[in-house]
C-alpha cells in the first residue's frame, strides 16, 4: 500500500497561508452583511456603533407597520407565483435542450440564459414598453411575468446540469414497456431529477424575492414589494427598520441556500446509490 510522503515544512506553511488568506477574503466579503444584523437590535433611532442598547422595537415596527407588512406580503405572493410558473417552464426547456440535437442549440441556450447576462435595467425598460400596451403595469400580474423572465434561466441551468448525469435509456425503457411519455416523465424521470428541480425552484424564488429594478418600472402604489420599500426608505429617510428587513432577508437567503445545498447533497447520495 502506497502512502504519500509527509508534507515538508514549506508545504505546511504554504497550506496554512492559503487557508488564512481564504479566511480573510471570506470575512472581508461577509463583514458588511454581518454588520447590519447588530444594528437591527439597536434601541437608538440612528444607525451608529456602539449600540445604545438592545431592543426589538424595529422588528415590532416591521411587523406592525402599514408600509412594511403589505410589502412583505406582496413579495411573498409574487415570489411564489413566479416560482410556480418558472419551475415547469425551465424544467421543460431543460428537458428539450437535453434530448434535442440540432445545429442552433448553442444559440437557443444563449437566448434562454440571456436575462442573466443582459443588464437588468435594459430588461426592465424593454418589459415596461412591452407590458404598457397590454395594461400589465401597476398590477401584480405584470410583476410576476417580468420576474418569471428573470427567474426561468436559473431553473434551466440547474435542471440542465442535473440532466447531464441522467441515464437517457430510461426513456426508451419506459416507452418499450408501453408507457406514454408523460407517464415516463412523471413516474421515472421527475423523481430522479427532483433535487435539481427543487433547487431551481428555490433559485427562482430568491431571484423574484430580491428583484428591485423591474419592480420599480412596473409596480404601482399598491404593489410595493419588500426590496422596493427598502429602496424608497433609504432614499427618503433612513430608518433602522430597514436593518430589521435586511436581517430577515439575509435569514431567508441563508435558509434557502442551505436547502439548495441539502438537496444537492441528497442528489449526489442518490446518484451514488444508483451507481
Amino acid at each position: 500500500m502506497f502512502l504519500p510522503p509527509d508534507p515538508s515544512p514549506w508545504q505546511r506553511a504554504g497550506s496554512h497561508t492559503l487557508h488564512a488568506f481564504c479566511a480573510f477574503v471570506f470575512l472581508f466579503l461577509l463583514a458588511p452583511i454581518v454588520a447590519i444584523i447588530p444594528l437591527s437590535f439597536n434601541s437608538g433611532p440612528f444607525l451608529t456603533y456602539p449600540l445604545e442598547g438592545l431592543s426589538l422595537r424595529w422588528y415590532e415596527d416591521f411587523f406592525t407597520s402599514p408600509r412594511w407588512l403589505p410589502a412583505l406580503q406582496n413579495s411573498v405572493i409574487v415570489a411564489v407565483a413566479t416560482t410556480i410558473i418558472a419551475t415547469p417552464l425551465g424544467t421543460l426547456a431543460a428537458l428539450g435542450l437535453t434530448r434535442a440535437d440540432f445545429a442552433l442549440k448553442p444559440l437557443v441556450i444563449g437566448l434562454l440564459i440571456s436575462p442573466m447576462i443582459v443588464p437588468v435595467i435594459i430588461i426592465a425598460i424593454a418589459v415596461y414598453f412591452a407590458f404598457s400596451p397590454l395594461r400589465l403595469t401597476g398590477n401584480l400580474a405584470g410583476i410576476v411575468l417580468a420576474h418569471t423572465v428573470l427567474a426561468t434561466p436559473f431553473v434551466v441551468i440547474v435542471v440542465h446540469a442535473t440532466l447531464q448525469g441522467f441515464d437517457s435509456t430510461l426513456w426508451r425503457a419506459g416507452a418499450s414497456l408501453g408507457a406514454r411519455p408523460l407517464t415516463v416523465f412523471r413516474k421515472v424521470v421527475l423523481p430522479l431529477i427532483a433535487p435539481g428541480v427543487m433547487s431551481g425552484a428555490l433559485f427562482a424564488f430568491v431571484t423574484s424575492f430580491d428583484e428591485l429594478v423591474t419592480t420599480i418600472f412596473l409596480a404601482g402604489p399598491q404593489q410595493r414589494t419588500l426590496p422596493l420599500q427598502m429602496f424608497e426608505g433609504v432614499r427618503e429617510q433612513v430608518s433602522p427598520t430597514i436593518t430589521a428587513a435586511a436581517t430577515l432577508l439575509i435569514l431567508v437567503s441563508v435558509l434557502l441556500l442551505g436547502a439548495v445545498e441539502l438537496l444537492r447533497h441528497r442528489g449526489r447520495r442518490f446518484q451514488a446509490r444508483r451507481s
